[in-house]
């Protein structure tokens, strides 16, 4: 951890920022309304989306653990490999790092990347690319089943959608991977080198009968689900909180603000009246508010989901948005948030600022492609 002054220059800008922050919340809502309110909207998050998310979770953390044991990953590993190569210029085993995290979130192509058996098949340009490779897919799986489970709490046929959603998320790691590939090849060279692909024959699985390997693979995939679930909490409370405060406005406009859940200042409102017409050209949103889900998941998918049941609440929300969230919630999904960690672990910090920029790129084409896709294909 580096060190620092006991105060500097950022600290009074901090201190400015905090005040202005409170200044908007309190001078609008009032001191009693916006600590009332900042309560009951972290509470209702916790117990109806956060527990929502974890069962998710669990669910979808036992299932991939069960594909993994029982040799399904690395069957579709090999019907991915010869995709790899012409898609992201990557060697087949990178389809690893994308079920790796599609079942799981972005860290988890970490480590792959710290086995040397794995990393034997990439040159070194290549190495820095499992980041964005593995960021675009993160969460896959849960952001999937979350919007499928919602079609069916809301009564409509959201499949369609999310599977638009992943197949433009294929376009934006593409693009994301190809972009950082240009600056990787020039500032770490092109060099081929021999690759044993022995290792690729075998797998490991765990000790015991198939019934033991069963309930052991499904216990520890469903811990894995109960540790992403607690590891939301707090960008669902602090974050959501917030960008839900931000979104919306009185419940009641005549009556004004209540101290009741959700509402808010509606900044986001104001911000997205502006960028209107980009947004709806871009992803076909209808409704400004929309903006704070793309916003949200650079720093949280989980907080970012966590959106998403209210809009539907109140009406903001058509299938096509749905396409547009999957797309841009699997491919953005925290990636400001891990990039920094993710590139240091695997040993290329200097290169992160090159890696965010083409995973932005990267993540505006899959919502584009998922908003496009979507109206030639389903609507």
């Amino acid at each position: 951890m580096e060190q620092k002054k006991a105060f500097s220059l950022e600290t009074f800008i901090f201190l400015a920022v905090v005040c202005l922050t409170f200044y908007l919340f309190l001078g609008t809502m009032g001191s009693a309304n916006f600590f009332k309110t900042l309560m009951l909207t972290a509470h209702d998050l916790l117990l109806n989306t956060v527990f929502f998310i974890m069962a998710v979770a669990v669910l979808t953390g036992a299932f991939a653990a069960l594909l993994d044991e029982f040799g399904v990953v690395h069957l579709v590993h090999l019907l991915l490999d010869k995709l790899m190569k012409p898609l992201y210029n990557l060697p087949g085993v990178a389809a690893m790092g994308i079920l790796s995290t599609y079942f799981s979130d972005n860290p988890a192509i970490i480590a792959l990347a710290k086995d040397k058996k794995f990393l034997a098949h990439f040159e070194k340009w290549q190495e820095p690319l499992l980041c964005n490779l593995g960021t675009a897919f993160g969460m896959g799986m849960i952001v999937s089943t979350f919007f499928i489970a919602q079609g069916g709490r809301a009564g409509v046929n959201l499949v369609p959608a999310v599977i638009v959603g992943n197949i433009a998320t294929v376009f934006g790691s593409i693009v994301s991977v190809r972009l950082f590939a240009h600056w990787t090849k020039k500032r770490l060279g092109s060099v081929q080198k021999d690759i044993d692909r022995s290792t690729e024959k075998f797998r490991r699985i765990r000790e015991g009968n198939v019934f033991e390997r069963f309930l052991e693979a499904m216990l520890d995939g469903g811990r894995n689900g109960v540790e992403i679930g607690i590891g939301i909490i707090p960008g669902v409370l602090v974050i959501s909180t917030f960008v839900m405060m931000l979104t919306f406005g009185p419940k009641d406009p005549s009556v004004g603000y209540q101290g009741l859940a959700y509402e808010g200042i509606a900044v986001f409102d104001k911000i997205g009246k502006l960028l209107f017409w980009p947004l709806k050209l871009l992803f076909g949103f209808d409704y400004p508010q929309l903006v704070a889900f793309p916003i949200t998941c650079l720093g949280s998918t989980g907080a970012a989901l966590a959106l998403v049941p209210k809009f539907m609440d109140q009406g903001l929300i058509k299938p096509s948005d749905i396409a547009v969230f999957t797309a841009v919630g699997m491919t953005w999904s925290g990636y400001l948030s891990t990039h920094v960690g993710m590139m240091d672990a695997l040993g290329y910090r200097y290169l992160t600022g090159k890696a965010i920029l083409s995973h932005t790129i990267g993540g505006l084409v899959a919502g584009v492609s998922a908003n496009l896709l979507y109206k030639l294909i389903v609507h």
